[in-house]
């Protein structure tokens, strides 16, 4: 059985892990930068972040339901600025449910307000549209939004680690839509009797809840054809 680096057994969604190779590694992991692994379920292996920004942003990426995968540091590209030619990584590259892939740049949203961090996005955004490459900035105005940063790392760390089959889930659920919407606590127990959890299909988008407000076992969950489509967004712009 494949194992990893912390304690205990991989249980991810894809055992084996996504074949990936970053394309910018760190040059020294001195610092006052906080680095390090992150569990992902969505692709199977550890993914490596720079910054607890970057946490941030992958706890969500994790628990979007519109996206189906997401890698680290993806590709460098050369981008001109002025007379000169030069190089950027994004810091990851999503691939949402309807196929379309997106890069995505992490930085706080004091940086922004620095000049030279402010052209070379805008460099970087116009060499985006030209080779017609999603693109979007997210900021910590976004990335750390309460309760919804919160809810998130909430419903990650207590979905089960293996999703179970949509077959089941579909049938569960059949048999579950006349009680729903009903409060978490009351959700909780009726799939238990099936050995399912509501956290997972959360993530899974099949049902949904306010991610406005605090989890609790108050907090109504729906069924997802009965929701809004967009129940989660972390740019909905952007279709994610």
């Amino acid at each position: 059985m494949n194992t990893n680096l912390w304690n205990g057994y991989w249980k991810g969604r894809k055992p084996l892990g996504d074949d990936h190779q970053r394309a910018r590694n760190v040059i020294s992991p001195s610092g006052g930068i906080f680095r390090g692994k992150f569990p992902s379920r969505k692709n199977g292996r550890m993914i490596e972040h720079e910054g607890l920004l970057e946490l941030d942003a992958i706890y969500l990426l994790e628990v979007s339901p519109h996206i189906t995968s997401y890698s680290e540091q993806p590709k460098k590209i050369q981008y001109p600025d002025g007379a000169r030619v030069r190089r950027y990584t994004p810091d990851f590259e999503a691939t949402l449910t309807s196929g379309k892939s997106l890069w995505i740049e992490v930085k706080p949203s004091e940086f922004l307000r620095r000049d030279d961090i402010q052209h070379k996005l805008n460099c970087v955004s116009e060499q985006m549209a030209r080779i017609q490459q999603g693109f979007v900035i997210l900021t910590d105005d976004v990335l750390r939004r309460e309760p919804r940063q919160s809810n998130a790392r909430t419903i990650f760390h207590r979905a089960e680690r293996i999703r179970p089959t949509d077959a089941r889930v579909k049938t569960v659920l059949a048999q579950c839509a006349g009680t729903l919407p009903a409060s978490l606590a009351r959700t909780t127990e009726l799939l238990a009797r099936h050995g399912l959890e509501p956290y997972g299909l959360l993530m899974a988008g099949l049902i949904s809840c306010d991610m406005d407000s605090p989890l609790s076992p108050q907090t109504q969950m729906t069924m997802s054809e009965e929701a809004d489509d967009g129940w989660f967004w972390i740019a909905q712009e952007h279709g994610f």
